[in-house]
């Protein structure tokens, strides 16, 4: 029994210090924030979305711009068709080739060619639609973006004060253990004095055991906020974060005239471009029922030899194109895009819907956890003076033992609960002034 109470407090050490062995580098939360603007993950990963929507952006940029090809070939043939042809491209014709047995059994021809090609949209209603959609997409992105840089800064401020709460807690039962020692050391004097019985110190030595465990937990939190930190900075150094700022009732809360959610916050405009795009690629999808005007032309080079030169010809025209049924595709089509703008439409006022209950819980919420603070504030000064009562009674000899833990007891709880409830309403702000970003 004594050799697994030794190999406990080695254990108990080696914990001890492996906690402050590890570095400790003290953070304000404007320097989180700072570190999180340009290394968060999340941020990066939205800003590439946007990257993305641009990039399909760009690339509705071909119903105005032409495309532009240059192509170099190279054939032998004794192909009546094509050997003659051959001849008339490279311009080497003679009488003799009307000869109807060279006509019809030719000599092996070789011809290369360079041909330039274009074509050039004049006329494409779907197209024209398309880019409008693709422009209300890469807008929506940038908002959605930029929503996510909010978002990302509650978490950050989230983050710090569980890392301020983590601390509290550990201040707390630091002292709480320093008071559950003290009072240890005054039960076993006591019994030996005879004032007291072997049960009532062991009473005191259950609760001093209960402290170190909750304090271990407690330094276990600590490390855990600070590794969320670590990946909200997208930091892989193992460092614990000291909080310079303190965790004290924050003050700073964002006014509107009604304090209502509104349509220029950057997900909503987010979810109303979203629709615009949906409403525009149904006009499209509509429009391919329209005929398309294309223009196209070609520059051609033709030799016999290799990167020759010796004859060149060109060919434009313009095309008017009218596919006037393909089936059911583009009735099913078109139908399906309507579907999808009337379920953006829904999913639009649903989320705007959504977002007022939100807010309003929000600030009922925080009207509670406002209450529920000044209340925790009283309770730790009577808990403290209860604590102050029986202590001294204790000394004297007038108190038990387990009034005086339970008054201790009572003391921390109440402690914890204080500086939690700080918590809760700085986060419940915090959180309404997400929601009331604009």
């Amino acid at each position: 029994m004594l050799k697994n109470k030794y190999i406990l407090t080695f254990i108990a050490i080696g914990f001890f210090a492996l906690y402050h062995a590890q570095e400790v580098r003290p953070i304000s939360k404007s320097e989180v924030q700072s570190i999180v603007s340009e290394n968060n993950q999340k941020i990066k990963i939205s800003t590439e979305a946007f990257n993305e929507a641009k990039a399909d952006y760009r690339q509705t940029n071909a119903v105005f711009l032409p495309n532009i090809s240059v192509a170099h070939t190279a054939i032998a043939t004794t192909n009546p068709l094509m050997a003659f042809g051959s001849k008339l491209n490279q311009e080497i014709v003679t009488q003799a080739d009307f000869n109807p047995d060279v006509l019809n059994d030719p000599s092996q021809i070789q011809n290369f060619a360079t041909i330039f090609e274009f074509q050039q949209p004049l006329i494409n209603a779907d197209g024209f639609y398309q880019r409008k959609a693709a422009r209300y997409k890469m807008q929506a992105m940038a908002l959605q973006t930029d929503r996510v840089k909010d978002f990302v800064n509650f978490e950050v401020e989230n983050a710090y004060m569980q890392l301020q709460l983590a601390y509290k807690a550990v201040a707390v039962l630091e002292k709480s253990l320093e008071a559950g020692l003290a009072n240890l050391k005054l039960a076993n004097d006591s019994f030996n004095q005879g004032y007291l019985q072997r049960a009532d110190v062991l009473l005191v030595e259950v609760r001093v055991t209960e402290i170190k465990n909750q304090l271990q937990t407690a330094r276990s939190n600590v490390k855990n906020a600070s590794n969320y930190l670590s990946f909200l900075m997208n930091d892989e150094s193992d460092v614990v974060f000291q909080p310079i700022d303190s965790l004290v009732m924050s003050d700073i809360l964002l006014e509107t005239p009604a304090m209502v959610v509104t349509e220029n916050r950057a997900d909503i405009k987010a979810m109303q471009l979203a629709t615009n795009a949906m409403e525009t690629l149904y006009k499209s999808d509509k429009m391919t029922f329209l005929p398309t005007l294309n223009a196209f032309g070609s520059y051609q080079l033709y030799d016999e030899n290799l990167f020759q030169f010796g004859a060149d010809g060109y060919l434009i025209g313009a095309e008017l194109k009218w596919n006037i049924l393909q089936g059911t595709k583009r009735f099913g089509k078109a139908k399906k895009a309507k579907a999808s703008y009337e379920k953006s439409k829904l999913e639009y006022e649903q989320y705007v819907s959504q977002s007022k209950l939100e807010l309003n819980k929000t600030k009922r919420l925080l009207e509670d956890a406002k209450s529920k603070t000044q209340l925790s504030q009283l309770a730790v000064e009577q808990s403290r003076e209860a604590l102050r009562i029986r202590t001294n009674r204790f000394r004297e000899g007038l108190e038990k033992t387990a009034d005086l833990l339970l008054a201790e007891t009572q003391f921390a709880k109440k402690q914890l609960e204080y500086y939690q409830t700080i918590y809760e309403y700085n986060s419940t702000k915090a959180y309404l002034n997400f929601l009331m970003i604009n």
